[in-house]
C-alpha cells in the first residue's frame, strides 16, 4: 500500500499490486486492474519510487530483482530451481 494525493489534495492509500499501468499526461493517471482510474498529484517517477520503497519494506532490501527471479525460465517454477540447488 502506498500513500498518494488526489488532484483535490485528499490523501489516498492505494494497493500498488493492483496497478495495471501509469500514464503521464499533464496529470499522472493510474489505471488499476479492476478498471478504476485515479489521477494523482505525484509524478509517475514518485509513484514508482514509493512502490519500490514499499516492496523493500515487505520483502527486504536483499530480495532479488524481478528480472533475476525470471531467469529460471517459464517451464521451471522458481521453487523447483531453488530446491535443486
Amino acid at each position: 500500500m502506498i500513500w498518494l494525493t488526489r488532484l483535490n489534495r485528499v490523501a489516498l492509500v492505494l494497493n500498488s499490486d493492483m496497478i495495471e499501468h501509469i500514464e503521464v499526461t499533464p496529470d499522472t493517471v493510474i489505471t488499476l486492474s479492476n478498471g478504476q482510474i485515479w489521477r494523482v498529484r505525484e509524478s509517475a517517477e514518485e509513484v514508482i519510487d514509493r512502490i519500490v520503497a514499499f516492496r523493500r519494506r515487505i520483502y527486504g532490501p536483499d530480495a532479488a530483482p524481478h528480472e533475476l527471479r525470471e531467469e529460471s525460465g517459464p517451464d521451471e517454477p522458481e521453487a523447483a530451481v531453488s530446491q535443486a540447488s
